[in-house]
């Protein structure tokens, strides 16, 4: 898969911005197809066995709770997106490297800090850092500016206080352990990276209003299409969780500190939401203590399944496979350390 993702954006990189996506138009169409018939299989099989196992109260409860999480999240997600869509057109990169201090290890924390001022999901951040990096950034800082940005942006700090009504300790402790998270990877990045691990791409200009305009409805699309997957798919999981899970597993998981940590942690991967929507789905898992909850909201912006794809596709597996490990242990231990200081 990874493969197929490095071979796509490397032949995007030679096409004007105004073709990019276009030469993908029939694949998509085969993917589509795949996936609407895996759909119509799926609920085919579910109505002739699962339906029958489903109590009518069990089923409303599910629906519920989608709904609700779906309804509760979507407009940060539109609007997320559109705002990355327009920074990513229309901002040169050229602008965030001349704000940015020359030596790497200075430059990290301002990168982190940065991140703060950009609205936008993960999937927009790895395009943007290697357009950083593409034309002279640190590397250290345009992944510092990758994790960070997701993740302490004003679109995810409100949908966080949205999510957690009352609970201010909630955002407080994702923009602190987020930061933190972003800017010691940096750091580690910058003193045990070496260059042939990373895969530095190139990328081209867009060129004139009419190119600009192109690329942000292909981006815009793009970044809709696959975040509104991601949220559906993680609110049928968090509806799922509340209401088919039997309850005396949820509440052996939530009742150990450590299990719960490292399984919402591994579930922020799995499940890989948007970040301007999984605050609604932690809210969700009311089961799990603050400090599981907070280390959901910090691992998944960072580390999850798509991100993983992106960055193998972006900056090569050597990149990856080094990258999301350090990621993933930075993100559960700071976040068990932040949560631990909060409660």
């Amino acid at each position: 898969m990874t493969e197929r993702i490095g071979l796509r954006a490397a032949e995007e990189e030679l096409l004007p911005p105004a073709e990019w996506g276009r030469g993908r138009g029939a694949a998509s169409g085969a993917r589509a197809a795949w996936a609407f018939g895996a759909l119509a299989a799926a609920l085919v099989l579910g109505r002739v066995w699962a339906a029958p196992r489903i109590g009518a109260r069990a089923l409303d409860a599910w629906a519920t709770i989608f709904v609700a999480v779906c309804v509760q999240a979507l407009p940060f997600l539109v609007f997320g997106v559109a705002l990355s869509a327009a920074i990513t057109a229309f901002v040169p990169a050229s602008v965030w490297r001349r704000v940015l201090p020359r030596r790497p290890g200075a430059a990290v924390p301002v990168a982190g800090a940065m991140g703060a001022v950009l609205p936008g999901c993960e999937c927009a951040s790895v395009p943007v850092a290697s357009g950083l990096m593409a034309r002279g950034v640190a590397p250290a800082a345009a992944l510092t500016f990758l994790l960070a940005a997701p993740a302490i942006n004003p679109i995810v700090l409100v949908a966080t206080a949205v999510a957690f009504p009352g609970k201010p300790e909630m955002v407080v402790g994702r923009f602190a352990a987020s930061l933190l998270v972003a800017v010691l990877a940096g750091w580690a990045w910058l003193l045990l990276g070496r260059r042939e691990w990373l895969r530095v791409p190139s990328r081209p200009h867009a060129h004139g209003a009419a190119g600009r305009l192109d690329a942000f409805r292909q981006a815009m699309r793009h970044d809709i299409m696959h975040a509104g997957g991601f949220l559906v798919v993680g609110a049928a999981a968090a509806a799922t969780i509340n209401a088919a899970v039997p309850s005396e597993w949820v509440s052996s998981a939530a009742g150990n500190a450590v299990v719960s940590v490292l399984l919402l942690a591994v579930l922020a991967v799995l499940m890989s939401i948007c970040s301007e929507a999984d605050a609604f789905v932690a809210a969700s898992l009311s089961q799990f203590s603050t400090t599981a909850r907070l280390t959901f909201l910090v691992v998944g912006p960072m580390v999850d399944l798509k991100l993983i794809a992106l960055q193998a596709g972006f900056f090569g597996r050597s990149f990856a496979v080094r990258f999301v490990p350090l990621t993933f242990c930075l993100a559960v231990g700071v976040s068990a350390l932040v949560g631990g200081l909060l409660t």
